[in-house]
């Protein structure tokens, strides 16, 4: 099965809502139908909607973003909100998804190299 990519993800929500409205898809995910509306036509969410789709689609948001990588614990959540209207780039979003993956990363092995360091 090929990746999900961002440009797709629109056009994986309408298939899963099937024939529910936009309005009650919305409620289910848990933003706004005109939220939703936008991402179906091919807007990028902002990392709060697209959390939330993904989990609604059942799909890792690393995935789609082209950044999984096996981590010991679960990456905390990172928020932004772009303004309306203003789509950011895929490769921008894939950019930042990966930056934040790589800073926490970062972090999970500076506060491994002081746990260690601790018992010596």
């Amino acid at each position: 099965m090929p990746r999900l990519t961002l440009q797709a993800l629109g056009l994986k929500i309408i298939e899963k809502r099937g024939d529910k409205g936009v309005r009650e898809a919305a409620k289910e995910i848990g933003t706004s139908a005109a939220t939703l509306s936008r991402v179906e036509r091919g807007h990028l969410p902002d990392l709060e909607t697209f959390g939330k789709i993904c989990k609604w689609l059942g799909v890792d948001p690393g995935e789609v973003l082209g950044t999984r990588q096996e981590v010991s614990r679960p990456i905390a959540s990172a928020q932004t909100h772009f303004r309306k209207d203003q789509a950011v780039n895929p490769k921008t979003a894939a950019a930042l998804g990966d930056l934040i993956i790589k800073a926490h990363l970062a972090l999970e092995l500076m506060d491994e190299s002081e746990e260690f360091g601790s018992l010596v």
